[in-house]
């Protein structure tokens, strides 16, 4: 088999070990997703970088420049954008999964190398959010990328795919530059003998100006437009170290770094893929000092994961047959607790939430300005004013103390901001009491205005969505009477 064939059969089985399971969850979503998609349907119309078509420009989008990405396929409305996201996040993941195939198979000669490739289809993250509409599903391509291409001889490449996946993620800074600095010891193009092109030091700088520089110019921008540097869901979520470190904890055991957990192995490896595990421990540390996450299969940590894969060839091309078929074994073991006990419940999200969109849209018309949580699949039922109760969108909210579901909403806001209708969400298996304000709610912020002083005579149930674990209630405000009422269900 001539050289060229059988690389294009090496990327073809990495890119097929990341689409099938990507296609299998490729319901999954979350609400972010469709409040991207709303930001980018606005742009298409022409209306500017607003979440509110007739709203200030605000910074609701962590990874600033998406919207515009995703605008060309947005005039259709927010589902449109949602799709289209889908879309380019599972077909840029495949392919960078390809070129991550090539580098596992460049790690040695040993067979054992390709034991980490079944990371590969075993995780429900890299699948679920490739598929999921958010930025996640390029970031990973990117992170595949920034240390595939090193693999492959392309050092300062794969330093640029590290600086464009931190200018989109902020807590890839720490991950870009590592990567970036590791990478110069990789084999280069010319082969392991080959001289530099350049000084060792002019190239370690333009390593680090590659990886670094993206991030630098995004804050800059922001600090221009919105008035700071980081993004408004910084601000919107207090980091809280002891829940991050939890999260990375069981992102570490839960993602597959089980299987780098090597201590004699590592003293065998070369520059390059103990640069790899450097990069992998930073990212961990920096997203437990983010204060980890509230979405769910482990978001923060995706972007890292295919480095995961690649230092995991190396340490099995450097590790006894009997260690490294342990270790991927309690690998898989967690990535597939997570598939089978998450991933059928993640791939019914995104039917669930079009479900609940088409069930309360009827309840929402006539709204002109709606106060929720939720505000993503809102913004695909109704083109109302929305008020964002987590301040993702709202830098007013995003203040207020409080993390991002338990905001201390004061009651004067509804009426400052002329909030006709609520949208509020059940706690897992409750039901709508009467009155409603006696009701258990999901989120602390929910559960605050539920017992604001007088809720229960300004709003009245209009709708209660039939879908199970997204039983939303749709309250309008009362006008010169009795609200059409809905019977508690």
């Amino acid at each position: 088999m001539t050289g060229r064939r059988r690389s294009l059969l090496v990327a073809l089985a990495g890119a097929l070990a990341a689409l099938l399971p990507a296609l299998a969850l490729s319901g999954f979503t979350v609400d972010d997703a469709l409040i991207t998609a709303r930001y980018a349907h606005h742009l298409a119309r022409g209306l500017g970088y607003r979440f509110n078509a007739a709203g200030p420009v605000t910074d609701g989008v962590t990874p600033l420049g998406w919207a515009f990405a995703l605008a060309p396929f947005a005039a259709g409305g927010p589902l449109a954008a949602l799709a289209a996201a889908k879309a380019i996040g599972v077909a840029a993941w495949t392919l960078a999964a390809g070129a991550l195939a090539l580098a596992v198979d460049r790690a040695s000669g040993r067979p054992a190398r390709f034991a980490a490739l079944a990371l590969v289809p075993a995780s429900a993250p890299l699948a679920a959010w490739s598929a999921a509409g958010m930025e996640t599903g390029v970031v990973a391509a990117l992170g595949a990328l920034a240390v595939a291409l090193p693999a492959l001889g392309w050092a300062l490449a794969g330093a640029a795919c590290a600086g464009a996946a931190a200018a989109l993620r902020p807590e890839l800074l720490p991950f870009a530059l590592v990567v970036a600095l590791a990478a110069l010891a990789a084999p280069r193009a010319g082969g392991a003998g080959a001289a530099p092109p350049v000084p060792a030091g002019a190239r370690a700088l333009a390593a680090l100006a590659l990886a670094g520089l993206p991030f630098v110019a995004v804050a800059a921008a922001r600090l221009a437009i919105f008035g700071r540097a980081a993004p408004l869901a910084a601000l919107a979520k207090a980091p809280d170290a002891a829940l991050g470190a939890r999260y990375a904890l069981a992102c570490f055991l839960l993602t597959g770094p089980v299987a780098l957990i090597a201590p004699v192995a590592w003293r065998a490896l070369p520059a390059w893929p103990r640069g790899l595990l450097a990069a992998v421990a930073v990212h961990f540390l920096a997203v437990a000092a983010a204060g980890g996450d509230w979405m769910p299969l482990s978001r923060l940590v995706v972007p890292a994961l295919p480095a995961v894969v690649l230092a995991a060839a190396h340490v099995a091309s450097a590790a006894g047959a009997r260690a490294t078929a342990l270790r991927i074994a309690l690998a898989l073991a967690g990535q597939l607790f997570v598939m089978i006990r998450v991933g059928p419940t993640a791939a019914r999200v995104g039917g669930d939430r079009l479900r609940a969109i088409e069930e309360l849209r009827g309840a929402l018309a006539g709204a002109e300005v709606v106060a929720a949580l939720d505000i993503g699949w809102l913004g695909a039922a109704t083109g109302a004013t929305l008020v964002d109760l987590a301040g993702v969108t709202d830098p007013a909210i995003a203040a207020l103390p409080g993390g991002h579901t338990t905001k201390r909403i004061p009651g004067a806001l509804l009426d400052a901001r002329r909030v006709d209708a609520l949208v509020l969400l059940l706690a897992e298996g409750q039901a709508l009491a009467s009155p409603w304000t006696a009701s258990r709610f999901a989120r602390g912020v929910e559960q605050h205005l539920a017992r604001l002083p007088g809720a229960g005579e300004e709003f009245a149930p209009a709708a209660v969505s039939g879908v199970p674990h997204l039983r939303y209630v749709v309250l309008r405000r009362r006008a010169g009477g009795e609200a059409a009422g809905v019977a508690p269900r």
